[in-house]
């Protein structure tokens, strides 16, 4: 009896450690899939309609946020908010993406890389190549919730949000940096 006792202990403890280990491993097979460019390895550690919702959330409401109440009440302008809704939706859609996120992980702006990518300077005087989520902070926010923080090219936090669901855990939001001017 005392052998079944200390076998369901084991395997409870090694089920423990490998929930507390799984973020981390997470951050691992993101890093080297960003690295390889594989999409496909990507996509099994993101969860991109998550992402895709929670970042236009984010960029919806600091658009409304930015046209403040004057604006809203004018039917005009409410009828612009909306376009600029679905515009920002769009544009979500199209950048979160592997080779987006590849590059908001590297710390670096999208334009930027695809700035570098069209026109890159001479290789002496280009700037190293970033590691995915290099220098990253990581935190439990709760038993479910993980956050890998780093910094943009302005030293803004951008925030990596892990959640599990189950024994796996998934990329499903980046908190951005909001906008103090």
């Amino acid at each position: 009896m005392k052998k079944w006792i200390a076998l369901v202990v084991a395997v409870l403890l090694a089920l423990g450690v490998y929930v507390a280990v799984g973020p981390y491993l997470t951050v691992r097979a993101i890093r080297s899939a960003v690295q390889q460019q594989d999409a496909a390895a990507l996509s099994r550690q993101v969860d991109f309609p998550a992402l895709r919702a929670s970042l236009k959330a984010q960029l919806s409401n600091e658009l409304v946020r930015g046209a403040g109440s004057e604006r809203q009440a004018n039917p005009f302008a409410a009828i612009g908010l909306q376009i600029a809704s679905g515009v920002i939706g769009a544009g979500v859609d199209a950048m979160v993406n592997p080779f987006g996120l590849a590059a908001i992980m590297e710390g670096r702006t999208i334009w930027r890389k695809f700035d570098d990518e069209i026109g890159s300077p001479p290789p002496d005087t280009a700037a190293p190549e970033r590691q995915p989520l290099h220098d990253a902070r990581y935190r439990y926010e709760s038993p479910s919730r993980f956050t890998a923080t780093v910094q943009d090219e302005d030293g803004r936090p951008l925030v990596f949000v892990m959640t599990r669901d189950g024994l796996r855990w998934k990329l499903t939001d980046i908190r951005l940096p909001r906008d103090t001017d």
